[in-house]
Formats: C-alpha cells, sequence, structure tokens
C-alpha cells in the first residue's frame, strides 16, 4: 500500500471502506488489512486515528448510529401525514437498506466490540435499539395527533416493528423485500392501534 498519500478525511473515508467490506463480505471478512486496502491508504492509517481495531468499529458503530437522529427528526416530521404504516415502513427500509443489517451482525459477531460499545453506553443492539427508539417517537407524535390510540403501548410496538423489519431485510441472498410486503408487515403489526 501506497504510504504518504493524504486521505482528506481519513476516519470516513475509513468507515465508508468498512461499510463497503461489510456489504459485500459481510463482517467475517471485515479486517484491518481489508478496511485499508478498500481505502486504498496504508494500514498505519487506521491505527493512527485508533487506538486499535475494535476501537475503529466502536467508533463506525457510533458514527452511524448518530446518523440516526436525522432519520428520526424526519420521521417525526412525517406525523400527521401520509399513513402510519406507510410512515414506518419508510423508516424501516431506510435503515434496513443501509449498512444496518451488517452492523447489526457485526456487533454480534464481535466480543470486543460489543465490550466496547458497552463502554461507550450503548447496551444491547446498537442501531436495533435507537431505531426502536425512533420508531417509539414517531408512534408517540402520531398519538399526540390521534392517529395511534392513546392506550396503545408504543415501546412494544417499536422493538416489534424493528424486530419485524430486521427479519424481513436479513436474507441478503435474496434481495430486500418489496415494499408492499414491508407495508402489510408493518400494517399487520399496528393495525390494533390505529384510530
Amino acid at each position: 500500500m501506497p504510504t504518504g498519500v493524504a486521505l482528506r478525511d481519513a476516519r470516513e473515508q475509513l468507515f465508508e471502506a468498512a461499510e463497503r467490506v461489510l456489504l459485500r463480505d459481510g463482517p467475517s471478512a471485515l479486517t484491518s488489512r481489508a478496511v485499508t486496502t478498500e481505502a486504498g491508504c496504508a494500514k498505519g492509517v487506521l491505527h493512527r486515528h485508533f487506538a486499535d481495531f475494535d476501537a475503529f468499529l466502536a467508533e463506525l458503530v457510533l458514527d452511524r448510529v448518530a446518523r440516526l437522529d436525522r432519520q428520526a427528526a424526519a420521521l417525526r416530521g412525517r406525523a400527521g401525514a401520509g399513513t402510519v404504516a406507510g410512515n414506518v415502513a419508510a423508516a424501516l427500509t431506510d435503515l434496513f437498506e443501509s449498512v444496518a443489517v451488517a452492523i447489526v451482525a457485526l456487533v454480534i459477531s464481535r466480543d470486543g466490540l460489543r465490550a466496547r460499545l458497552r463502554e461507550a453506553g450503548r447496551a444491547g443492539v446498537p442501531l436495533l435499539n435507537e431505531a426502536a427508539g425512533m420508531i417509539a417517537s414517531y408512534l408517540r407524535a402520531e398519538q399526540e395527533r390521534g392517529r395511534v390510540a392513546a392506550d396503545a403501548d408504543v415501546d412494544v410496538l417499536a422493538p416489534t416493528l424493528v424486530g419485524a423489519g430486521h427479519l424481513l431485510f436479513a436474507d441478503r441472498e435474496s434481495g430486500p423485500p418489496d415494499t408492499a410486503t414491508v407495508v402489510r408487515t408493518v400494517t399487520a403489526v399496528v393495525a390494533g392501534s390505529l384510530r
């Protein structure tokens, strides 16, 4: 690998390279060498910016979790417009058509990464937990508008929807589900809670 080649935003370029490796080859292929090769830089670049590979992976996950804040704001902004099922289905599709499914598999497969994430205050499965929070926040906004029943338990509905969405998108071999399948699944979960 070349040395002395300046990277404009080394962290982001390394993160994007890691995502490409994850999406193409899966979490078992994600190594520091694979990331730096994909980024077109020397291996030392990664270690100049991160203490070790698990620190790099933890920062990657935390960065992608932070991006959910924008998605959450956009989803809350759709409250009262469109359909509840359509809005949730679109949010789940945006989430799971990204690198989220691969990151969940990565977190599950690496003990060191999970330990680092716990140290950073992230319990459970990052991205899935935050996605459930995003959906719950949206459903509460819909409750305020009377489109979701006041007695609906959004703290149960949200992780149920995220879990169902994850299962729909987890099979990377056959490709993502079509929009109608996602909407049908969401509708089945929320049907009893809509007004």
